[in-house]
């Protein structure tokens, strides 16, 4: 009796074993897209992440050390919120730069991407790579050709003088020029995101509106500027980013007449030698940012920005 009952439910158990252990196996395999981006969370994960848990670790650890890991206070971010440390100035100077640098380059870039659209149509973002291409050079190297070009007895200064005209003005090692860096460095990444967001407008509908008597202002106001926003906002936006940790400028062209907070990071992480009061500062640098994007992004329609409705 007990073989026989051993027989019977014996084919019972292989014709489930099948499909539970497909279940497994299924539960246990990853799927194609999750195979696929494996290599892309890795390197994002030892490339990003973990530097970001360094920083933020040694933002924890005793002043003037390098016991990270090892222990933890907030005398570091006491040293920063302290009401006699400068180095706020040095933020507030770096934000400065950075909503001049957005605001400026939303005025010059606007009217270059409307041109191309307006010019090269459907290829205005093919065009507007062409701006891009300064980017493969240094930037160290271009703004050492504008400090060649604005020093004394420079490009600028003996061109006048052999007209016999005044010399150049004295504009190096300012904040001024330090801004002018800024803006010539950071246009094409201002101007790349706008271009792409004028390319949204239909043009059939600024043609119907224009045929139904609205003037040139109003669509603008009502029609041209509200589709291009997410564009515009995402060039803004990566200006901001970009600008406010902006050293080279400050440094180059500006001989470092204002302190910025980027140079405030690296001195701390070099001739200070004092690790963990950079990164409490570089933790708070990118808390603010991560939180400004954040709040960017929330308020930003990507779907319809990418065309997929």
């Amino acid at each position: 009796m007990a073989d026989l009952a051993h027989t019977e439910t014996q084919p019972r158990a292989l014709a489930h074993a099948p499909e539970g252990m497909d279940g497994v196996r299924h539960a246990r395999r990853l799927s194609v897209g999750a195979r696929c981006a494996l290599p892309v969370a890795v390197l994002l994960g030892l490339g990003f992440l973990a530097p970001l848990v360094a920083i933020l670790a040694y933002s924890f650890a005793t002043p003037r050390s390098f016991d990270v890991f090892r222990s933890f206070t907030l005398a570091n971010f006491a040293t920063l919120f302290d009401p006699s440390n400068t180095v706020w100035v040095s933020f507030v100077w770096s934000c400065g730069f950075a909503l001049f640098t957005v605001a400026l380059l939303a005025v010059i870039a606007y009217p270059i991407a409307y041109g191309l659209n307006m010019v090269f149509g459907r290829y205005a973002g093919f065009v507007s790579v062409l701006f891009v291409f300064p980017l493969f050079v240094s930037e160290n190297v271009r703004l050492y050709g504008w400090v060649l070009f604005f020093i004394k007895n420079g490009v600028l200064d003996g061109t006048l003088k052999w007209l016999g005209l005044p010399g150049g003005p004295e504009v190096l090692y300012t904040p001024g020029i330090t801004l002018f860096g800024m803006l010539y460095t950071y246009l094409p990444f201002m101007l790349f995101p706008m271009t792409l967001g004028l390319a949204l407008v239909p043009r059939d509908l600024v043609d119907a509106a224009r045929d139904l008597g609205a003037g040139r202002l109003f669509i603008w106001r009502e029609i041209e500027l509200p589709l291009a926003m997410p564009g515009i906002l995402i060039g803004m936006l990566l200006t901001f980013v970009l600008a406010i940790g902006a050293t080279a400028e400050a440094k180059i062209l500006g001989g470092q007449s204002v302190i910025v907070i980027s140079h405030d990071i690296e001195i701390a992480f070099t001739y200070s030698q004092n690790w963990p009061l950079g990164s409490a500062l570089a933790v708070v640098v990118t808390a603010f940012i991560g939180v400004l994007i954040l709040y960017v992004l929330s308020r930003l329609d990507l779907d319809r920005m990418l065309g997929r409705r």
